[in-house]
């Protein structure tokens, strides 16, 4: 069975940079994420912190799924 890998954020950013999305504004510790697909903004929020705890990265793989296949997102969030 997979196991959710532990993250930093700056591997998360990497992640969605990846699928299009890019840094739009930053409050506190606290980065937004958008991308623009067919005339619609999708956003994610995204704490900047250098590692995860993994019940955050699960929270933001459950948010990133709204948006992107959760076949492409689990390669890049849990292990083989």
């Amino acid at each position: 069975m997979p196991k959710l890998k532990v993250l930093s954020a700056k591997d998360i950013f990497a992640i969605l940079a990846s699928f299009g999305f890019a840094v739009e504004s930053q409050k506190g510790s606290h980065v937004k994420l958008q991308r623009m697909i067919v005339g619609l903004k999708q956003t994610l929020t995204v704490p900047n912190h250098p590692e995860l705890d993994k019940g955050t990265v699960k929270g933001i793989y459950n948010q990133t799924k709204k948006y992107i296949a959760e076949s492409d997102l689990q390669k890049h969030f849990y292990t083989d």
